[in-house]
């Protein structure tokens, strides 16, 4: 009897500690950040007061200047027609960006744009130790970045795996893709001839983009949460010097010939697609635009200036503030999907 009773005691203890080890010992939060940590591979939290994801940095004075600037270039009708889309973020404190955008989450076609999609995809696989980083190499992401190679990105594209980019891109860690904020980057085919290999889930896009996501690749680049800080700054050497001289390019040069670039844009038909990270004067901004239109190359000209103003008088000490256009619309809806099978730079 006694015997039984010091089991049923045994028992009872183990019952105890164990409710007490569930109910003292905090457990691991399973929520992911949709960036990743600086200087770690590998999926992270990170800490929102390091780096804020520039959703979360709206700014309503950049978003009126923003709205006003696109209606006095008589560009309401393709803001609701949804021919148009754009996104400014000023990062001259990374720590603190600000951000406006005009149908920011409209996936378009972006013709050569997301072949900054594969610029990521070889630098993870080069962490990951799997693809050297020689000098050849080098050059021809170069090549396919600066002066929008098509050979060269395909030969990246197959060093890398097609299917691979959009597992990156999709990836937890980048959120680059991303459903829940109607797609983002996609390259789903090589940069010439042939089919598909895989569209994009939403909009069955070969090569697609939203203005807002690839803004998020940016700030990751200047923040150095792309793969890590090192690499960052490799894919941000390959990202300067453009070799292709219009749109953004020819709408800053003039007026500031010495502005330092880090772009990549497309085109193909009637999509035009522009896309930088901005320096000069002690200001930096992140600054996106993706149109179908004829003559969407001559409107980001003309963007990039406006867009470039609204970050001057944003830090002018005397600033203030002008109020929006009722007839210009905030970004709103859900566009139609479509396709393309052909592609250009």
């Amino acid at each position: 009897m006694a015997r039984k009773s010091r089991l049923a005691l045994k028992l009872w203890f183990r019952l105890i500690t164990s409710l007490l080890f569930f109910v003292l010992i905090p457990h691991k939060s399973t929520a992911v950040e949709h960036q990743p940590a600086r200087g770690h591979h590998k999926t992270t939290t990170i800490s929102k007061t390091t780096h804020p994801t520039i959703r979360e940095s709206a700014n309503a004075g950049m978003q009126s200047m923003l709205e006003e600037r696109i209606a006095s270039l008589h560009l309401t009708k393709a803001i609701k027609d949804k021919r148009l889309s754009v996104a400014l973020v000023d990062v001259t404190d990374p720590a603190k960006p600000s951000m406006a955008q005009v149908n920011g989450d409209e996936m378009m076609y972006a013709a050569s744009l997301p072949k900054i999609a594969i610029l990521l995809a070889a630098f993870e696989r080069i962490a990951e130790g799997k693809l050297p980083l020689d000098a050849n190499l080098r050059k021809t992401m170069t090549n396919m970045i600066r002066h929008s190679s098509n050979k060269a990105a395909t030969e990246v594209l197959n060093k890398v795996g097609g299917e691979y980019i959009n597992t990156v891109l999709s990836s937890p860690k980048y959120r680059l893709y991303d459903p829940q904020h109607n797609g983002g980057l996609w390259v789903g085919k090589e940069y010439g001839s042939g089919k598909a290999f895989h569209r994009d889930p939403l909009h069955h896009l070969s090569h697609g983009a939203t203005a807002t996501q690839v803004a998020r690749y940016y700030y990751l680049l200047e923040t150095g949460q792309l793969v890590s800080p090192k690499h960052s700054s490799e894919m941000k050497e390959i990202l300067s010097r453009p070799g292709i001289s219009h749109k953004f390019v020819k709408g800053l040069q003039a007026d500031y010939p010495d502005v330092q670039m880090y772009r990549k844009s497309g085109t193909w038909r009637t999509y035009h697609a522009d896309s930088a990270l901005i320096e000069h004067d002690g200001r930096r901004y992140i600054a996106v635009a993706l149109a179908n239109d004829a003559k969407g190359g001559e409107w980001m000209k003309k963007l990039i200036h406006e867009m470039d103003e609204i970050i001057v008088a944003m830090h002018a000490p005397d600033a203030t503030i002008v109020s929006a256009h009722a007839d210009v619309l905030p970004v709103s809806g859900v566009q139609q999907p479509s396709s393309s099978s052909k592609h250009l730079m």
